[in-house]
């Protein structure tokens, strides 16, 4: 996919770790306000992750297959150097939360910080995703409960493999 001067260019960081029903919300919104975007599946190597990164690839690929301006990769590092290699100009964050939207105002003052030149934008999670968290997901998945409506169906099969609650 090439890229002309003109065109905005936004990346939407995040572990996803699984992808939810509220990541796809936000990838759905952001496609429609910027000309592309490029969803980054973070790794920290001192994370721990229930899925490898190319899970989490091989699942987001799916999920975004319908979107012609949207494409997924892999990064360990700062996701401001990212967006510079890349050529984009946008950080996307959703926010769920006031607590949320504190910690994210803090690191989007850390990129502004980084690169003057790479804007954060906050989109606000639809009420019905402000309780969807990769993390209770997580849990919920091991213990039984019925995720299908935080997660596609895709990721909610992995999940169901990775605990076969009985």
């Amino acid at each position: 996919m090439s890229y002309s001067k003109n065109m905005i260019k936004a990346v939407f960081a995040g572990s996803f770790d699984p992808p939810t029903n509220g990541h796809l919300d936000i990838i759905k919104r952001a496609s429609e306000l910027f000309d592309c975007i490029d969803v980054v599946i973070s790794v920290n190597p001192e994370k721990n992750y229930m899925f490898s990164h190319e899970e989490r690839l091989e699942m987001m690929t799916e999920l975004i297959k319908d979107y012609k301006n949207v494409s997924v990769n892999v990064y360990t590092g700062l996701i401001v150097n990212y967006a510079k290699q890349v050529g984009a100009s946008v950080l996307v964050r959703g926010v769920r939360s006031s607590n949320d939207f504190a910690y994210e105002a803090d690191m989007a003052l850390m990129n502004q910080n980084l690169n003057p030149n790479i804007e954060t934008i906050f989109l606000q999670s639809k009420e019905e995703f402000t309780i969807v968290k990769s993390s209770s997901i997580k849990q919920l998945a091991m213990f039984g409960g019925d995720i299908s409506r935080m997660v596609p169906e895709i990721v909610e099969k992995k999940l169901k493999e990775r605990f076969p609650y009985k």
